[in-house]
């Protein structure tokens, strides 16, 4: 579903490359880290590779966070972090991690879509879903061949420059979040608190489902949906997010810029 925003909190400081993202709140603590050669995490954390080459958990054996995938770390250092999101969650009880809806910037979000199926690709956004979405905020540029990275070509082209934006997601457990096909950016998925899944469909129909990705605490989904359209757009199967439990889970979006 096309629903992008852009959010700003004015005084957000940035030091040494790391900030708060507009979405902290009492309920789970994002953090961006930019350009780091070592970034130290206290607590046990999510943490998102958003980057276009590979992070690394400081510890023996040495092993890689490719990009557009995460993990969960606690007490350790995460090295050459090109750009990474840092999620700590601190209230995930039963019942409880629903409470984030209640912070500033979250709307429900049949009260801010559009009509229509310019939104969605086919038949509009039923708005009685409960579905909540978070203020988005923006982590800043990244490049990179985007025939490549969807694994349309084993060799990489000339690099093209993105804005990469992100957000969170909420919704109670048993919810289908709308099947829809439509978005004009390369988007991926990190599960953030509780158990869900992104789906497939072959039509904008339920029973049409053809594939599941189970998502659990700390997983991205790794290999975007879409592929490229032959006028510069993103062309998606039918899909949705199902959430088995109450879900939290944050979108990255990748924004093609004009040079």
């Amino acid at each position: 579903m096309t629903t992008s925003e852009q959010r700003t909190v004015p005084g957000t400081d940035v030091l040494d490359g790391v900030r708060a993202l507009n979405f902290t709140g009492a309920h789970i603590a994002a953090t961006a880290v930019r350009g780091a050669e070592e970034h130290r995490i206290d607590g046990r954390s999510v943490v998102v590779n958003c980057g276009t080459r590979d992070a690394y958990v400081a510890e023996s054996p040495r092993r890689p966070i490719p990009p557009l995938a995460s993990t969960i770390v606690a007490d350790t250092a995460v090295g050459q972090a090109d750009l990474l999101v840092v999620l700590r969650v601190h209230d995930e009880t039963a019942g409880g991690i629903g409470g984030i809806t209640d912070e500033p910037g979250w709307n429900l979000l049949g009260e801010v879509i559009g009509d229509g199926p310019s939104t969605t690709g086919g038949r509009p956004f039923d708005k009685q879903i409960p579905l909540w979405r978070g203020p988005q905020d923006t982590l800043g540029q990244v490049e990179f061949d985007p025939a490549h990275l969807l694994r349309e070509t084993a060799t990489v082209g000339p690099p093209q420059p993105f804005e990469v934006r992100v957000n969170l997601w909420f919704a109670p457990a048993g919810t289908d979040c709308f099947i829809h096909n439509r978005h004009d950016f390369i988007e991926v998925h990190t599960q953030v608190a509780g158990l869900g899944r992104m789906q497939k469909f072959k039509e904008q129909d339920h029973s049409t489902l053809y594939q599941d990705v189970l998502m659990s605490p700390g997983y991205t989904t790794p290999d975007p949906f879409c592929t490229s359209g032959s006028d510069g757009s993103y062309v998606y199967p039918w899909h949705q997010y199902y959430a088995d439990t109450d879900c939290v889970w944050l979108a990255i979006e990748y924004h093609r810029l004009a040079r």
